[in-house]
């Protein structure tokens, strides 16, 4: 297997996403992330918590495979992996991060994590840039295919 710094891989546009995440060590409610497009540099895409789909925009960096953009109501910046599983022939899309909540929000100034993950089809030989993937994987997939609780 090749290693991580040698892996090619890229930023899926348009994509999907479910997106769970953690302020002030409080989980929030898990919801869907969506990147329209990725043009140059520029992300563009909604988030989604509470039934509203809310416009984000930012930045992202191939090379580092960085990705940074804002809500109106919180900043995030975050890192893109893959976790391979040749069993089920799917590459799962990892990215995670930290976010800080602005004003309006009634959290403004408080910090958190988060993870986001989408999953296609593994059309190749399998490669990843972890050993095992982040439990957030299983929480965020299952809600983005209908199968969370709530």
């Amino acid at each position: 297997m090749p290693s991580p710094q040698n892996i090619e891989f890229s930023l899926p546009s348009p994509s999907r996403w479910g997106i769970d995440s953690t302020v002030a060590g409080r989980p929030l409610v898990s919801g869907t992330f969506v990147i329209n497009s990725v043009r140059g540099n520029n992300v563009t895409g909604t988030i989604n918590f509470r039934g509203t789909d809310i416009p984000i925009s930012g930045y992202w960096n191939e090379s580092t495979k960085q990705i940074r953009f804002d809500s109106p109501y919180a900043m995030y910046s975050g890192h893109l992996s893959i976790f391979d599983d040749p069993s089920i022939r799917a590459r799962h899309f990892i990215l995670s991060g930290s976010l800080v909540m602005k004003p309006p929000s009634l959290q403004a100034g408080e910090r958190g994590t988060w993870i986001a993950t989408t999953t296609t089809a593994l059309t190749g030989p399998p490669m990843s840039t972890s050993a095992l993937p982040p439990v957030g994987v299983f929480v965020t997939s299952d809600y983005l295919y209908g199968r969370a609780r709530r």
